[in-house]
């Protein structure tokens, strides 16, 4: 069984045990988070439908913080002298999918 969630702002597929690097999401380590299912696939069956999708909960426990990787921007205008240089690290945080259950 695995589902398609979206977390962070991107969309990702997961099964039970998929440790994932998602977007900041603001809680401790240690707590639990629910992700919301876009698709669930079990076995042959493939749900897709809105209202039976509300019946899945994702969980998943947060493992930690971290920093992506540095991105480098340079602006640069020929002919001009006109360079600046940036840089920019994004906050990830690091889960682990803990169970996907449907409740009746």
């Amino acid at each position: 069984m695995y589902a398609i969630v979206k977390a962070g702002g991107r969309q990702e597929k997961v099964a039970v045990g998929d440790v994932l690097l998602i977007d900041r999401v603001n809680q401790a380590p240690g707590a639990s988070i629910n992700l919301p299912a876009l698709l669930v696939v079990d076995g042959a069956a493939v749900t897709t439908d809105s209202k039976a999708l509300a019946g899945f909960t994702i969980t998943a426990e947060i493992l930690e913080e971290i920093k992506g990787e540095k991105i480098h921007i340079l602006r640069y205008k020929n002919k001009t002298g006109y360079r600046r240089r940036q840089g920019f690290r994004a906050k990830r945080t690091r889960i682990k999918v803990t169970e996907i259950s449907k409740g009746e």
